[in-house]
């Protein structure tokens, strides 16, 4: 009977080895750039929330949003956003068995958004293609060299998308030339529905920045019936691709008014509503994280000296020493 129940156990725990890694859940955070290379220490904060997925996020520089020219991997940047340092990250992290996304990012001058990237000469679209084609080409190098798990071809950038679709169609042939993990593209909250390349990568990105509710501090209720719509919606995206949802971030400022527009990143909010973070985060998770056709997501976002970061006085998006991080770390236990 013991030698029965022996050899049971080593079929199922060689059936679980066999599992595609992809059956588990994506439990990530986007783990920011920072001036200082990390260690095994500024990993474990990862590890005791169940984080199993960090996105590696290294910068490109442009001047304003009809600016064609991309400057990244410069002595100026910091060292998280250069190529050394983004390898640095990644071999840190994967040493303590955290997945990597890559995911190579353009910064406009003084924040404007991505979305508006837009060229207005044929001049200077073809600069803008040749350039972001060397910035993206070049990371995807360095996805095969690390061999991340998924790398993602662009975020937030549906000017550039709808003025030259395809572009992008050509640019992802190139990159599966190089890199051979799975790919995604991280579309805006309100852009995913008109992002034409879905059929070329392996999931759906989206940014998940719905607006929930217009109350000053939502219940979890409220943020759930808010959310009710957007889930009908994507899962419609799902099936018609077969291809499964995959946020590319989420998260929610512990402010006032957290579900009213949660892609604020204006530095001019300063009245913290640590409830209101908690309770849009709740039901981010109890709406998204039990269905099989949401592959996880990262959270927006986390820094590397934990002890640091966030806590009770801090209005902004990092759930770092808040009761946010506690409901985080709950269910990425349990999925």
């Amino acid at each position: 009977m013991k030698l029965i129940y022996v050899f049971c156990l080593v079929v199922l725990l060689s059936r679980c080895a066999m599992m595609p890694a992809d059956q588990t859940k994506i439990n990530g955070v986007s783990y920011v750039s920072s001036r200082d290379s990390i260690s095994e220490k500024h990993v474990k904060p990862l590890l005791k929330i169940h984080a199993n997925y960090a996105s590696i996020m290294p910068f490109g520089f442009i001047r304003d949003v009809s600016h064609p020219d991309i400057q990244y991997n410069s002595k100026r940047q910091w060292f998280g956003e250069t190529k050394v340092g983004v390898k640095q990250y990644i071999k840190v992290l994967k040493d303590e068995g955290i997945h990597i996304m890559l995911k190579p990012q353009i910064w406009v001058w003084r924040g404007e958004f991505t979305g508006g990237i837009k060229m207005k000469t044929e001049d200077d679209w073809k600069i803008l293609e040749a350039s972001y084609s060397q910035f993206i080409l070049d990371y995807s190098e360095l996805a095969r060299e690390t061999n991340v798990d998924i790398f993602c071809i662009g975020t937030e950038l549906e000017g550039f998308i709808e003025g030259r679709p395809n572009y992008w169609k050509h640019l992802i042939t190139e990159i599966r030339k190089i890199y051979k993990g799975k790919l995604t593209y991280a579309a805006n909250w309100n852009e995913y529905t008109k992002t034409p390349f879905w059929n070329d990568l392996d999931y759906i990105g989206i940014d998940g920045y719905f607006p929930v509710s217009d109350l000053k501090t939502p219940t979890v209720a409220d943020c759930k019936l808010g959310l009710k719509p957007w889930k009908t919606e994507i899962k419609k995206y799902h099936d018609i691709y077969n291809k499964p949802i995959l946020f590319t971030e989420f998260g929610y400022r512990s402010m006032n008014f957290t579900g009213k527009e949660p892609w604020r990143s204006d530095r001019g909010i300063d009245e913290v509503n640590l409830e209101a973070q908690a309770n849009a985060t709740q039901a981010f998770f109890e709406t998204f994280w039990y269905e099989d056709w949401v592959s996880g997501g990262f959270v927006w976002k986390w820094y590397h000296e934990h002890e640091r970061a966030g806590g009770p006085n801090d209005p902004r998006f990092t759930p770092q020493n808040k009761p946010t991080e506690k409901i985080i770390q709950d269910f990425y236990s349990k999925h």
